[in-house]
C-alpha cells in the first residue's frame, strides 16, 4: 500500500526524499548486477540493518514486503524448473531487496515530501510543464491506489456474505462500478475547485 508512512526521528526518516529517491534507484540497480547468491545476502542483511536504524515496526514491514512473499512462492518453483535454483534464488533476491527497499522509502517518507520533491525536480522544466499539475496528479494516484485496494477488500468481503467466493464476475463488476462512482466524484470535486480544463 502507498501512503503507509511511518513517523519517526531517524536519520532515514530526515534525509530530503530526492536524495533518497536517487540512493534508491542507485540501489536497486545496483542489487540487478550482482550475480551471488552471497552478495544479495549480505544485501538483505544490508536492507534489514535500514529498517532496525529507521525503528520501522514489524507490522508495518509486512505490510508493505508480505505481498511480494507470496508471489515469490508460485514464481520462485517455476524459475528453477525452466533456469534452475541458482537462477530462481537470484531472481527471488533481487525481487526481494528491490520492494524492501521501496517499503522503506514508502514508510520513511510522507507523501507531502513525495509531491514536494517531484514539484521542485520539475520545476527548472515548468516551460514545458506545469509542475502543480503534475503534483496533482501524483497525489490522486497515491490517492487512488488504496482507495482501489479499500474498494476490493469491502467487494471481497460482500461476496464472503452471499457465497459467490469463486465467481471473478461477482468480483469484476462491483470493483469496476465503485470505482468509476469514485472517479465520478473525485472529477467533480475537482471541476468544483475549478480544475477542471
Amino acid at each position: 500500500m502507498i501512503g503507509l508512512y511511518h513517523p519517526g526521528h531517524s536519520l532515514i526518516h530526515r534525509a530530503p526524499m530526492l536524495l533518497k529517491l536517487v540512493l534508491l534507484s542507485l540501489a536497486v540497480l545496483l542489487v540487478g548486477s550482482l550475480g551471488e547468491l552471497w552478495q544479495l545476502g549480505a544485501c538483505l542483511l544490508g536492507v534489514a540493518a535500514l529498517f532496525l536504524a529507521a525503528r520501522v515496526p514489524l507490522g508495518a514491514a509486512w505490510q508493505q514486503i508480505g505481498p511480494i512473499l507470496w508471489i515469490l512462492v508460485i514464481a520462485v518453483p517455476l524459475q528453477a524448473l525452466f533456469a534452475g535454483w541458482t537462477t530462481a534464488g537470484l531472481m527471488a533476491g533481487r525481487l526481494l531487496i528491490a520492494v524492501a527497499l521501496a517499503a522503506l522509502f514508502t514508510v520513511t517518507t510522507t507523501v507531502t515530501a513525495v509531491l514536494e520533491g517531484f514539484q521542485k525536480l520539475l520545476r527548472p522544466f515548468r516551460r514545458w510543464v506545469d509542475a502543480d499539475r503534475v503534483g496533482l496528479l501524483l497525489a490522486l494516484t497515491l490517492r487512488c491506489i488504496p482507495l482501489v485496494t479499500e474498494i476490493v477488500s469491502e467487494v471481497i468481503e460482500a461476496r464472503r456474505a452471499r457465497g459467490t467466493q469463486g465467481s471473478l464476475l461477482a468480483l469484476a463488476v462491483p470493483v469496476v462500478v465503485r470505482s468509476l462512482y469514485a472517479a465520478d466524484a473525485i472529477g467533480e470535486a475537482l471541476a468544483a475547485r475549478g480544475l477542471d480544463d
